[in-house]
């Protein structure tokens, strides 16, 4: 009897196994990349499997029966170029969508064999841009599994603060970076961010959500506008259509829980809340403040027939700072942070029209923040309290058309109607410089009015030259200068399948942040910055390339302050801005547009995708200088200006559910402005000296276990492993009246459990 029944619990537990072990399942859908038209017939094959299949009438394709791992995909289709898609994660909880978007066949040289590309490529855009998957910002080492860390590594990408997502890009400044989720333009996608620039400390857009992310750093075209260094554009995934699922995490940071399923055969949805677990761990170790956070998302899709589809989305935050100021020396501590209590959220409807050789696409969006931000002394006086709200409503129009195999036209508008309101006080305050701040109070409220116009068109001759041309107009009626113009041009010598050559030029504009027009600076002028950018890319084997870029960027008609005659505005907008900072990043002063600076430098990197030699990685090596010049036309070093950067992330996948990675990143120190042994600081010496170069290492190792119906994933993710502080600012502290390092905390474990089912 007892062997009967061991033999039944281990047919059991064989089954499971065996069920466990091949009820995978990748579905996808195969368009043209312009038109987004479906494509029928294409053929997509498992890379080293036996399976395949071919698209239906309406671009669709299925794969069942799959043993849960890592796949690769490789999509091919007559008239078009091949494509190789790697990192797809394959389990046994839900369905894995994989889309790919197909580029009409552009180079067939003869003697030379056609091969499949592991590199996304926009054929708006030809340079200075990298794409990732929600598999490699995943298990990006150090990266808290967040969409804007895992951008680091890029080349020409520096760090204000390791433990900051202010993405300084070859030069410039943080208020330099546009986002863009599903179409819809973002301010910030960040917890805590910083008012008037792109950073903060944390990403609140939840990674399980993302399809794809593009990033380019340079020569993007005229379909976007108002930013000057770089757009990160994230693409959301759709809801599973096959039953309700979900994923309860624990990570780093927070805990969460996603939900998602159909709501009928056409449509979809997508939930997750999210809450911070910092304050237990700030307040179990003795903090005087916590940091508090909430996130929420939410998204629905529906395909109304084959050439209409809708979707909505609304993602918010909650962050709160909450202070505990028991001793005087809680109080001192809490003294030097500016907290900052936020709601935001941003919500948008889009709808997306096939038509013959193109489509449209109406999205009309809503963002909206509410700043309040103070800072008290170690006496709880206040020193400074910031009331403010930025909400944007914006209706955007864009048109593609392909007119024949080598010509298209992408075009389009945004009309974008703003309320800002801000209520400052700031009493009387003195800089460490000696300056008074003029306006102890500030009360403003307005009706801002943004439109913008643009229109480009892309060719490509004898099937080697390809080449871009747009125009640009934005209007915004909070300034005096109300109307800008803004020219592009690009083009790519393709020498053959391997090697290819790119130049892009261009005028770039952005209009001054809300916060900077409190003072009444309307005054100001557009921010402009003239770029130059040569490349050459080569491909070493089908999952590897090499690139150099060489770039120079000259900006003018910078904010510049006429009570601080050295400071330019593009020496802001990093870290916890607040009294240590001199209150610069906001403005509160008369500005005028006189500030100019330069920036240039070359870049080195090589990147490899995961294939069927199971390893991945990316290195880069940038040389950057940067400098900017106030109204004093001394020209200094940017804040920013790191000389030397070089980064290497990789990884080796052992099996399909065990994987580790390494991160490893050096940079020069920045700038600073020295203390003088009183506490103040001297003009003289502004940005003279430079922080001790920084270097870390961060190890990242991967566990997957597969069950019939649910996968756990853990990892373990150690950052800075050899325990280097990095000094990422040298203060005054009043209290000892003694200059001290603001380093990191040295290694920093962590841990992630999730349950997807």
């Amino acid at each position: 009897m007892r062997t009967s029944v061991l033999n039944i619990l281990l047919l059991l537990f064989v089954n499971i196994i065996v069920t466990a072990q091949y009820s995978g399942v990748i579905r996808g859908k195969v368009t043209d990349f312009t038109t987004k038209q479906a494509i029928p017939l294409a053929t997509v094959q498992l890379v080293d499997e036996s399976r395949g299949t071919t698209t239906d009438e309406d671009g669709n394709f299925s794969i069942s029966g799959l043993l849960p791992k890592n796949y690769i995909i490789k999509i091919t289709a007559i008239g078009y170029s091949a494509i190789t898609k790697s990192d797809i994660p394959v389990n046994n909880s839900k369905p894995v969508q994989v889309d790919f978007a197909l580029q009409e066949e552009i180079l067939q040289l003869s003697g030379v064999t056609v091969t499949s590309d592991y590199f996304d490529k926009n054929p708006a855009q030809f340079n200075s841009t990298a794409s990732f998957s929600y598999e490699e910002i995943r298990r990006s080492p150090g990266g808290f599994e967040d969409v804007i860390r895992a951008l680091s590594v890029l080349p020409g990408v520096a760090q204000a603060d390791a433990g900051r997502n202010d993405l300084i890009v070859r030069g410039g400044a943080p208020s330099e970076n546009l986002y863009i989720v599903d179409g819809i333009e973002i301010p910030n996608i960040n917890h805590f961010g910083t008012q008037g620039a792109s950073g903060g400390p944390l990403s609140y857009i939840n990674l399980d959500f993302v399809k794809e992310t593009s990033f380019s750093t340079g020569g993007f075209p005229v379909l976007y506008g108002d930013r000057l260094s770089s757009v990160l554009s994230i693409k959301l995934r759709e809801g599973r259509n096959d039953k309700i699922g979900g994923k309860a995490t624990i990570s780093a940071s927070q805990f969460g829980l996603n939900l998602e399923g159909p709501v009928s055969k056409k449509s979809n949805f997508i939930f997750s809340a999210r809450r911070s677990y910092l304050d237990f761990i700030f307040k179990a170790a003795g903090f005087g403040f916590v940091p508090e956070y909430y996130d929420f998302f939410a998204k629905y899709d529906v395909d109304m027939d084959v050439n209409n589809k809708v979707s909505f989305i609304t993602v918010s935050a909650l962050d709160n700072v909450r202070y505990f100021n028991e001793t005087p020396e809680k109080r001192f501590k809490n003294s030097r942070i500016l907290g900052s209590d936020q709601v935001q959220y941003f919500s948008g409807l889009t709808w997306q029209h096939l038509i013959k050789d193109g489509y449209f696409r109406f999205v009309l969006s809503r963002n909206y923040t509410d700043y309040n931000t103070t800072q008290k002394d170690s006496l709880l006086n206040p020193i400074f309290k910031n009331i403010s709200l930025e909400s944007e409503n914006r209706l955007r129009v864009d048109y593609t058309k392909k007119f024949a195999n080598h010509f298209e036209i992408n075009t389009g508008g945004d009309i974008n109607l703003t309320t800002f309101e801000a209520e400052v006080k700031l009493p009387t305050f003195f800089t460490s410089f000696g300056e008074k701040l003029p306006y102890n109070e500030l009360q403003l409220k307005s009706n801002f009015v943004k439109y913008a116009l643009f229109s480009n068109l892309s060719y490509l001759w004898k099937e080697v030259l390809a080449t871009n041309f747009g125009v640009r107009a934005d209007y915004f009626n909070g300034i005096d200068e109300k109307l800008h113009f803004s020219p592009r041009f690009s083009v790519s010598y393709l020498a053959s399948n391997l090697l290819s050559f790119s130049f892009s030029t261009g005028l770039y504009q952005q209009s001054p942040s809300y916060i900077w027009l409190a003072a009444g600076n309307r005054n100001l002028k557009p921010v402009k910055m003239l770029q130059y950018i040569v490349g050459t890319e080569y491909k070493f084997r089908d999952d590897a390339i090499g690139k150099v870029e060489v770039y120079y960027k000259k900006y003018s008609d910078y904010p510049a302050s006429l009570l601080r005659n050295y400071l330019t505005l593009a020496n802001t907008g990093a870290g916890y801005a607040g009294a240590e900072d001199n209150f610069a990043s906001f403005g509160f002063e008369p500005l005028i547009s006189g500030g100019k600076g330069v920036a240039r430098g070359i870049e080195f990197s090589a990147q490899k995708k995961l294939s069927s030699i199971p390893c991945f990685g990316i290195v880069s090596l940038t040389y950057n200088k940067s400098e900017f010049t106030a109204l004093d036309n001394k020209a200094r070093a940017g804040a920013y200006d790191q000389t030397w950067i070089f980064n290497f992330s990789g990884g080796y996948q052992f099996n399909e559910s065990f994987e580790a990675a390494i991160k490893f990143r050096y940079a020069s120190g920045r700038p600073y402005t020295p203390y003088n042994n009183d506490g103040t600081q001297s003009v003289g010496n502004y940005n003279s000296e430079r922080l001790p170069d920084l270097h870390s290492l961060d190890v990242r190792i991967d566990k997957k276990w597969f069950f019939e119906t649910m996968t756990l994933i853990t990892y373990i993710d150690i950052q800075n492993i050899y325990g280097r502080k990095n000094i990422s600012a040298y203060r005054w502290n009043s209290s000892e009246k003694k200059i001290e390092a603001n380093s990191g905390i040295g290694i920093l474990p962590s841990i992630g459990v999730s349950l997807e089912f």
